[in-house]
């Protein structure tokens, strides 16, 4: 793979696709996915129609106790527990709000499982084929066959921030996914007890920023996030031209916030997915910090062969610092392309370490 002189990001290389779209490669020369050399051009033709026309308006976050802004829906009623927030005194009788299936901390109770995409979207992921509550019907029958020891844990993880191709009115080579949209995938999540998670691709925006527009959403007891680091871009950078890249000390300063919140409103620990693709996306890895909330989830994110992937997944977990847990992605189309084939329920649940999220696109 080429590399910049300046700073030794990965380019994407020269190979294009008919539409003259350039095609990433994997860190192992394996080929990237169409459908992710079209995601920035696909953003540019309008995420908003992608994702079902809905109110684009502000994510202003509502005081304590009252109505959402409209846009932002209303959570459904969320389990009962009795645990505070990490750090906080109980208080004689109170409840407090729980995971979709019970229980104030995912691990090591449960492993998650899920599909991710975009609405009307179908080459960014399964959950953007067909009618999302029978793609929410899938995902819990796929998440039986890796519940091992473990309490399955469906997830459905949207894309709610899409890098574009196209600078848009704020230069900020991204498009937010409207909230109607979001609040439709989260009244399907809670309907099936799912976890959602919103995932972010920032484009050329302050990731933090992104984070923080999304604030009404993670007030919710069953509401994570997933950043997605090979589509930050740095001054100058376009989505799609090269892979991005996020670094420890930025990955820690989300979870300090979100951690903040979990504090604040007695939440239940939130999940905090990073998905990495080659060593180069995440920088001084050594930097990462836990904080109390927050569970820590850095997702493999490699296509090919059964063979390619293990070794995708031992060079980019074989380091990962105290309290970070594993996470593995894979392809239905493109990890079985040629002679290759998906992996199985019982190879991924044999990857040591084994892995506590398994995700499908």
């Amino acid at each position: 793979m080429a590399e910049d002189e300046a700073d030794g990001t990965p380019a994407i290389p020269d190979e294009e696709t008919p539409a003259g779209i350039p095609v990433p490669r994997t860190a192992g020369g394996a080929r990237r996915p169409a459908r992710r050399a079209l995601l920035a051009a696909t953003a540019a033709a309008g995420v908003g129609l992608l994702a079902a026309c809905g109110d684009t308006g502000s994510r202003a976050d509502p005081a304590p106790g009252a109505e959402p802004p409209r846009g932002t829906g209303r959570a459904s009623p969320a389990p009962s527990g009795t645990g505070p927030a990490p750090g906080k005194t109980a208080r004689p009788g109170r409840k407090y709000p729980e995971l979709p299936r019970g229980g104030r901390e995912l691990f090591p109770r449960h492993r998650l499982v899920g599909f991710c995409g975009l609405p009307g979207a179908a080459a960014l992921g399964r959950l953007g084929t067909g009618d999302p509550g029978e793609r929410a019907d899938e995902i819990e029958k796929r998440a039986r066959a890796y519940a091992g020891d473990r309490e399955a844990l469906p997830v459905l993880e949207l894309l709610a921030v899409v890098a574009t191709a196209a600078p848009g009115p704020d230069g900020r080579y991204r498009s937010r996914t409207p909230d109607a949209t979001i609040r439709r995938f989260h009244r399907i999540a809670a309907g099936h007890r799912a976890l959602l998670l919103l995932n972010i691709q920032p484009g050329r925006a302050r990731v933090l920023d992104e984070v923080e527009a999304l604030r009404p959403w993670l007030l919710r007891p069953d509401v994570g996030l997933a950043l997605d680091p090979e589509w930050e871009m740095g001054p100058g950078e376009v989505p799609g031209d090269r892979f991005g890249r996020t670094s420890g000390r930025e990955l820690t300063g989300v979870a300090d916030y979100l951690s903040r919140l979990v504090a604040a409103h007695d939440l239940p620990e939130k999940p905090l997915v990073f998905h990495q693709v080659a060593a180069s996306v995440l920088r001084q890895e050594s930097a990462l910090r836990r904080r109390p909330g927050v569970a820590l989830i850095k997702s493999a994110d490699g296509i090919g062969s059964p063979d390619l992937k293990r070794a995708t997944w031992r060079r980019l977990v074989g380091n990962l610092p105290a309290g970070v847990h594993t996470g593995f992605k894979l392809f239905y189309e493109e990890d079985a392309e040629g002679s290759s084939r998906l992996m199985t329920p019982d190879e991924v649940l044999a990857l040591r370490p084994r892995p506590e999220y398994v995700m499908y696109e």
